[in-house]
């Protein structure tokens, strides 16, 4: 029997990615050069968000999505924190707040001015101390307004209530660096990713892990939850540190359902899901490709549609919302590529081809909208529900009317299920002893140089002086 190749019918099967015209690209940003591994890139409807190279402490800028173009060297920043921001999350209900977290163990919470910035600003709406040492990660609620979660290098998850501006929760059950959050639909269920090579599914409220998987062949560094198919996919590296992905039921964490081996390269490769359209993206950090793949229900459940390919490599990738797309073109999902080397923000959208330019009701199902399901209050206690769901054709214009208001209170202890989060200290790690030793050696060394120009200038006056007194003049 002669072989044939097995095709598939999928409405997806040409979606195609066009990079924007330099016009509509952001130029001239100093993007960061920090090397942990997340986007340093934040995208809403209304704005886009970069961690950029500062000296004295952490900033990121704040640009309207439509001021496209070069941007001026001295364009305001928000530079509030001391130490280097390592990640930053859009309020999925409130535009204009944005949350930030840092090198400095503070998470800060910060209201944007319509129209964007006029001037730097330093001052946030709500400071956030209760992590002992820098914190990476930062993660809102999908379905609720104003509970957010943020990881440390303390091993801690906490869960802030920002009504109150309180940790509310913590979640202390990793015994390493926590790599990875993601919730699923509804956010009954946090998957986390760890240092230790542990995946874990947990109950956020009560902080029980529900099912843990010890990957030895598979080292997972990402993971997403798969909308609500009941199922996790993770990124991380084989045995033979070969880069791979790996299905898993939410439910069973013993083995995983597929591993599919992607490349030989080295760098971390970051997951994007829609839920919408069920198309999975593959995007390696420091590769100029993004792989898209479609998740079906059944084997062999990942099937690779495409690749859109770039000579310049990627730092990270923000993902514009759902409601910011742009439905007459037909576009599906949008990425914007940092572009260290040129100090470029490059929008990379995904295009499904269709000839009629009516709404395409089939690739834009009911997505979830902007309007929160639940109050802190309602799921402290115990309550889920799914996302308020939003037409893409008639409300992906329609703006939020909730209003973010800062709590007043005093700087005090912390304290979450007994523990004083800023006085039980853990102990530090090799690597911090060893960046502290190596940041002493370059304060010492700039002393010494100091010194040494003081020293040289002594003698210059020195000489002067002993000039003067010899001169003809003075005799």
């Amino acid at each position: 029997m002669s072989w044939r190749p097995q095709y598939r019918s999928s409405k997806f099967r040409n979606v195609y990615g066009k990079v924007a015209s330099r016009e509509h690209c952001f130029d001239g940003i100093p993007i960061t050069k920090n090397v942990h591994d997340n986007h340093f890139c934040a995208v809403n409807a209304r704005f886009l968000a970069i961690v950029t190279e500062s000296a004295g402490g952490g900033s990121f800028l704040v640009i309207p999505i439509e001021q496209t173009g070069r941007i001026e060297p001295n364009y305001p920043k928000v530079c509030g924190h001391q130490g280097n921001v390592l990640d930053i999350k859009w309020n999925p209900f409130i535009e204009n707040i944005i949350a930030s977290c840092s090198e400095d163990t503070s998470v800060r919470i910060w209201e944007i001015p319509e129209g964007g910035l006029k001037r730097n600003m330093t001052e946030a709406v709500l400071e956030l101390y209760g992590h002992s040492r820098r914190v990476g990660l930062v993660e809102w609620h999908p379905t609720t307004n104003n509970i957010l979660f943020s990881a440390g290098y303390d091993y801690k998850v906490l869960i802030w209530n920002l009504d109150i501006g309180e940790p509310v929760k913590m979640i202390d059950c990793h015994t390493d660096v926590i790599l990875c959050m993601s919730f699923n639909t509804d956010g009954s269920l946090l998957a986390t990713t760890c240092k230790d090579k542990k995946l874990r599914v947990m109950e956020p409220r009560s902080g029980r892990v529900l099912q843990e998987a010890s990957c030895k062949n598979h080292r997972v560094n990402r993971v997403v939850f798969l909308g609500s198919t009941k199922r996790l996919l993770t990124t991380g590296v084989s045995r033979w540190n070969t880069r791979q992905i790996a299905l898993w039921d939410q439910e069973d964490l013993s083995m995983p359902l597929i591993e599919e081996e992607i490349d030989g390269l080295s760098g971390l490769l970051f997951p994007f899901y829609d839920a919408d359209t069920h198309m999975l993206y593959l995007a390696g950090k420091g590769d100029g490709n993004i792989r898209y793949y479609e998740i079906g229900s059944e084997k062999p459940y990942l099937s690779y549609l495409m690749e859109f390919r770039s000579p310049a490599p990627q730092k990270g990738l923000g993902v514009m919302p759902k409601h910011g797309l742009d439905v007459s073109a037909c576009e599906v999902f949008r990425f914007y590529k940092l572009i260290t080397l040129k100090g470029l923000i490059e929008p990379i959208s995904m295009i499904v081809p269709r000839r009629s330019e009516t709404y395409q009701e089939d690739i834009y199902p009911m997505t979830p909208g902007t309007e929160p399901a639940l109050t802190p209050d309602e799921w402290l206690s115990g309550v889920n529900r799914d996302p308020i769901l939003m037409s893409l054709k008639e409300g992906y214009k329609k703006t939020s009317k909730i209003v973010f208001k800062a709590p007043v209170r005093e700087k005090k202890s912390v304290v979450v299920n007994g523990i004083d989060l800023l006085e039980n200290v853990p102990p530090r790690t090799e690597n911090e002893l060893l960046r502290m030793f190596f940041r002493q050696q370059d304060e010492i060394r700039r002393l010494k140089e100091e010194l040494s120009q003081k020293d040289i200038r002594i003698r210059q006056l020195q000489l002067e002086l002993k000039n003067l007194r010899n001169s003809p003049k003075n005799n």
